[in-house]
């Protein structure tokens, strides 16, 4: 009986590895698959669209004249054409900070208050996440479109790319670090090459996302947030500039996806 060359042995373990841990990986997706039927984010959903319509805040308004980008109150489409460039603050926001805006203008809110809890944990839920969750809703199945025709969101779009690509912290990491490369995964979870148009239209249009592993609903300001935290970069801040440029960058790469959010992740 022939015996393998220590190189043969050697392509058999990386060929025979590799086929093990794509299988383990498409049992992945199944069982994401499975899950997204009774996907949790439908509650999140169903709180965020009675909170829009709630009169609130010292004013005692609802969100129903909010203007999201395509006019005062019209959600249908608008979180397919964000980050933009808005007029009446004059700068680039992304759905989180356009929504901050809306409740300290139009429902009296102070900044601090209606920032107070961005992210939930447990009991303590997120109003943010649940209208982030009813908003991105209603863009479900519309091809992302953000504009890059003002010149502060081609300014935004260029930070961006550079805030991915930039290298720091202790551990010397970027975002392009663990998402600028083809076939890239962290044990089995499999890391989209973010700067290409695929991978960037499959990873940005399915945020907000259910964490199953978390019991909660998450949007991008809290994904971005999470990343800057493994690199053990300072925090980034909510709604900060930088946050929207690293957003208005995805969202330029993931032009022309189909949005297909809130979806289900681990």
């Amino acid at each position: 009986m022939k015996r393998l060359s220590t190189s043969g042995m050697l392509l058999l373990l990386a060929v025979t590895g590799g086929a093990q841990a794509q299988s383990a990986v498409d049992e992945i997706q199944k069982y994401r698959d499975q899950l997204a039927a009774g996907n949790p984010a439908e509650l999140w959903e169903a709180r965020g669209e009675d909170l829009w319509k709630q009169k609130r805040g010292p004013k005692q308004a609802s969100l129903e004249g909010c203007d999201l980008g395509k006019g005062p109150g019209v959600v249908k489409g608008a979180y397919a054409e964000l980050p933009r460039y808005f007029a009446d603050t004059d700068r680039v926001m992304d759905l989180e900070t356009r929504l901050a805006h809306c409740m300290t203008k139009q429902q009296g809110f102070t900044a601090a208050e209606a920032t107070k809890r961005v992210f939930g944990s447990g009991t303590n839920r997120s109003d943010f996440e649940a209208l982030a969750a009813y908003v991105t809703a209603e863009s479900r199945g519309v091809p992302m479109n953000a504009p890059l025709d003002h010149p502060k969101e081609k300014d935004a779009y260029r930070v961006g790319e550079k805030m991915f690509f930039f290298r720091g912290g202790p551990h010397d990491f970027a975002c392009s670090t663990c998402h600028a490369e083809n076939g890239k995964r962290i044990r089995l979870q499999d890391l989209p090459n973010l700067s290409e148009r695929k991978d960037a239209q499959r990873g940005y249009t399915t945020w907000p996302a259910y964490r199953v592993s978390q019991g909660e609903l998450r949007t991008m300001q809290w994904r971005l947030n999470d990343c800057f935290r493994q690199q053990r970069f300072p925090e980034l801040l909510f709604g900060s500039e930088a946050s929207i440029a690293l957003t208005s960058y995805l969202a330029q790469n993931a032009k022309g996806g189909v949005y297909a959010g809130p979806a289900i992740k681990r």
